[in-house]
């Protein structure tokens, strides 16, 4: 498991589903896309509409694109 991020602020979240430990999928305000005080994810930065994560459940790290605002063309994450 890798170490919580030293740019890790509970301060600045960010509310998607992790990738990795999906520890969100039973939750009822996450499933109706409301903000949940349970599992919200460290915003570690962003680039536009790049968002870099972290767990902070399982501190899987990942790039979401929101696709909103100013977008990249045809990003990948690979």
């Amino acid at each position: 498991m890798l170490p919580l991020d030293p740019q890790a602020d509970p301060g600045r979240r960010a509310w998607t589903p992790c990738p990795h430990c999906r520890d969100s999928r039973h939750c009822e305000p996450c499933a109706q896309q409301r903000t949940c005080p349970t599992h919200w994810r460290y915003l570690l930065a962003n680039t536009g509409s790049l968002l870099h994560l972290q767990c902070p459940t399982c501190n899987h790290v990942w790039a979401h694109e929101t696709h909103f605002g100013a977008t990249r063309a045809h990003w990948n994450p690979r």
